[in-house]
């Protein structure tokens, strides 16, 4: 039974982003072995996961990192994300990475499998911490550029941290929000006031296809209140730095007015993984106030043709080797018309998961075996991606750095880079014509 439990747990991790429903068997241990002996394997698989994993990576600048959760307006239409930004240095604790069971077992929903695999989640990864200082004060007396972060399909807003936290700590405020389209595979609310006081959270989970429903049309949907999303979080931290008393509808320590006078207006960019790179494209198009833009990993079966030709503001496609397929390029290449500014690179070795923190948190064993690593070193992917997307941010935001040491690598100019993609897009533009179907990824 472990190899069929490992194999269940550990997909789950590799499709945060982008995955299709399994189809596996019911995994409830109980009917089949006693109960001694399911404690002895789930120990035996707590040791797999655990022998020779790394940690979440601190941020590689000079800032010391704070996190915090912000919820303003307390309902499903309400702005709910996870706030990155340099702090003061003063002995807050490490962040809890993943807060709530309720967000392992959307996993478990999510890959389409038995409730018992978010326990194992749960279980498995309930206690990890990141490397950010939980409410600690924001660093004042200097104004930061911000970065609206849009996460992947079925992920939330706090599994992304190894971007998040290196980028603040280069001195960026890095808002990563929880979407609440149906996208997340978990997210929550509150229905009412009395709820917000008791802290009883009302669940939303993925929102899947339905037998028989067109793909497109809903992505579609999604990608634009998305979009939507990104702008209306945007609004509301512009209209607190301009000194608008909001409220947290959350009971945390952060003082939200902390953040009066801390945003540089002009220096507003969006970055997403996957959907989140969509997402990306949506919001620029839309949204003139993001300088410019930069999708990871981008997922381009959400973009309507009609989005290609409004987005004036320069974007990056930082991409894995082993995801990207024909269509998804060709789609991403309808981007790159005269006078825009386009960048394209790709990670050698790398999977879709080498943006996502579970790359870290597992040991090479499982993170080779089920696609959560790739041939890359993690923290090398992570490394190159972060670097290069804030050599691309000194330049199209203005800002006075030395990121600039890096734009080298903007160009593909690194032994584990390829300038623009590897993948031949020759004969498969009819892809993209084909109504009957439509071409998938090979997904890590």
């Amino acid at each position: 039974m472990l190899p069929s439990k490992l194999h269940a747990l550990f997909c789950l991790c590799t499709c945060l982003a982008l995955v299709y429903p399994f189809d596996w068997q019911d995994l409830n241990p109980v009917a089949h072995i006693k109960s001694e002996a399911w404690v002895s394997k789930m120990q035996a698989l707590m040791a797999a996961v655990s022998i020779g994993q790394t940690k979440i990576p601190r941020g590689n600048g000079s800032y010391s990192v704070g996190c915090t959760d912000l919820m303003f307006n307390y309902t499903n239409k309400g702005t709910f994300l996870r706030l990155y930004y340099p702090s003061q240095d003063d002995g807050h604790s490490d962040t809890l990475w993943i807060p709530n069971k309720e967000y392992f077992l959307g996993l478990s929903k999510f890959l389409g499998t038995h409730w018992l695999v978010g326990k194992i989640m749960n279980l498995l990864f309930g206690s990890i911490t990141i490397p950010a200082a939980w409410n600690a004060p924001l660093r004042t007396g200097e104004k930061y550029p911000l970065i609206i972060f849009s996460h992947g399909l079925g992920a939330f807003r706090t599994i992304y941290s190894a971007v998040g936290i290196d980028l603040a700590s280069h001195g960026f405020i890095v808002a990563a929000i929880e979407h609440r389209d149906g996208s997340a595979s978990s997210t929550y609310y509150f229905k009412d006031q009395s709820a917000v006081e008791t802290g009883s959270k009302s669940w939303l989970y993925l929102r899947t296809l339905k037998r028989g429903e067109e793909e497109f049309p809903l992505r579609n949907e999604q990608v634009r209140q998305r979009a939507n999303e990104c702008s209306q979080a945007l609004s509301l931290i512009l209209d607190i730095a301009h000194g608008r008393p909001v409220t947290n509808a959350l009971d945390l320590e952060f003082d939200v007015e902390q953040l009066k006078d801390s945003i540089d207006r002009d220096k507003i960019a969006v970055i997403g993984h996957s959907f989140g790179g969509a997402t990306v494209i949506q919001t620029l198009s839309e949204d003139q106030r993001f300088r410019c833009g930069i999708a990871l990993d981008a997922w381009m079966l959400p973009m309507g043709d009609e989005v290609y030709s409004r987005i004036p503001q320069p974007l990056f496609f930082i991409n894995s080797e082993r995801f990207q397929y024909p269509s998804n390029i060709i789609g991403m290449k309808k981007c790159f018309l005269p006078d825009r500014e386009r960048k394209m690179i790709t990670i050698k070795g790398a999977v879709h998961q080498n943006f996502v923190d579970f790359t870290f948190v597992t040991s090479k064993m499982i993170g080779y075996l089920f696609t959560l690593k790739g041939h890359v070193d993690s923290n090398v992917a992570i490394s190159l991606s972060n670097k290069a997307s804030l050599a691309f941010l000194q330049k199209h935001l203005g800002l006075q750095k030395d990121f600039n040491q890096w734009d080298s690598l903007v160009e593909g100019e690194d032994d584990n880079l390829i300038p623009g993609t590897n993948i031949d897009t020759t004969n498969h533009e009819a892809t993209l014509q084909n109504s009957t179907g439509i071409e998938r990824p090979n997904l890590d």
